[in-house]
């Protein structure tokens, strides 16, 4: 009985393990798909009110959620302070600095990183093409994370499963 019961036990945590991976997958990809949205809001108002760099940072940060809202707001005041020379490396350090925790790979955050580029520099007319650009691009990005995902979540789950059964052979 103990051994049916051990068995159950480690095929429901195998289980569970693939399930929190395809969690895991399902979270990462709504964490860019947001990130897409402040972006696709900062082009917005920049074509919109053409105002300074600061007043729309803070004008999206009051309009998303945690982290987010932070990374802008404080993204905000290293530009009204000019606390470093260029505006690429305070966007730089700001990313680094405030979107740490949402855990993203290397690949995204340099993605996240591109627009303290040409964001401070360029003109509204070329800005705004830069940006769609960007947007574009962005897109491409999640587009192939999507389409990992469904295959990704398929394997998760049936190899927690099978690890699974794996073990209870083996320790039967």
């Amino acid at each position: 009985m103990q051994r049916v019961i051990g068995g159950i036990l480690i095929l429901v945590a195998t289980g569970g393990a693939g399930y929190v991976y395809c969690r895991d997958l399902r979270n990462y990809l709504a964490k860019m798909c947001y990130l897409r949205y402040v972006m696709s809001l900062i082009r917005g108002e920049i074509s919109y009110t053409q105002a300074p760099l600061p007043e729309i940072f803070i004008g999206v940060a009051q309009r998303i959620k945690e982290p987010y809202r932070i990374w802008l707001i404080q993204t905000a005041r290293a530009v009204e302070d000019r606390q470093e020379s260029g505006f690429a490396r305070m966007w730089n350090r700001c990313v680094d600095k405030y979107l740490s925790p949402l855990g993203l790979k290397s690949e995204h955050s340099i993605l996240i990183k591109e627009p303290g580029t040409f964001l401070g520099s360029l003109e509204s007319d070329t800005l705004d093409r830069t940006l769609v650009m960007y947007l574009n691009k962005f897109d491409l990005e999640i587009e192939k994370l999507r389409e990992g995902l469904a295959s990704k979540t398929r394997i998760g789950s049936c190899l927690g499963v099978m690890s699974g059964i794996f073990l209870i052979v083996l320790l039967l």
